[in-house]
């Protein structure tokens, strides 16, 4: 599982011209899983997104009850190393990166954060403004 984590001063997902996620202060995280990720990868990732202490005075979104605005995304696992066509193939297909993109959400919520989303699978347009800027890259341990 793969995580791009941006502390934003604000950030929306809109689809088909209705906006239908946004936060203020928080963290925007792009999801991206992969054929070998589980259950214990979207518990960890949860736990990683909601302690992280990204956010300013070094504080988590845990600390300080910031939300987190979740969007998937399959092609943080596109690889364009070879050719000027990236491929997909590491990205995991919808059924089986959807459960786990919603067990990031649920587990996130049942932490105590709250979780705005994207829609899955959908055209989205992701607006946000990064504060720092203050980006990360996090893989699961267990997943690829």
């Amino acid at each position: 599982m793969r995580a791009v984590i941006q502390r934003v001063l604000s950030a929306s997902v809109v689809v088909e011209a209705d906006t239908v996620a946004s936060i203020g202060e928080g963290l925007l995280v792009l999801l991206g899983v992969t054929h070998n990720d589980t259950a214990v990868d979207a518990a960890w990732m949860a736990r990683k997104i909601r302690d992280l202490r990204m956010l300013r005075d070094e504080q988590s979104v845990g600390d300080i009850e910031a939300p987190v605005l979740m969007v998937s995304q399959f092609t943080l696992y596109g690889d364009a190393r070879k050719g000027r066509r990236p491929t997909w193939s590491a990205a995991a297909p919808g059924p089986v990166s959807e459960p786990l993109y919603d067990a990031v959400c649920e587990e996130l919520s049942r932490l105590g954060t709250r979780v705005e989303r994207g829609v899955f699978g959908a055209d989205m347009q992701v607006s946000s403004v990064n504060d720092g800027p203050v980006t990360l890259i996090l893989d699961s341990p267990h997943g690829g």
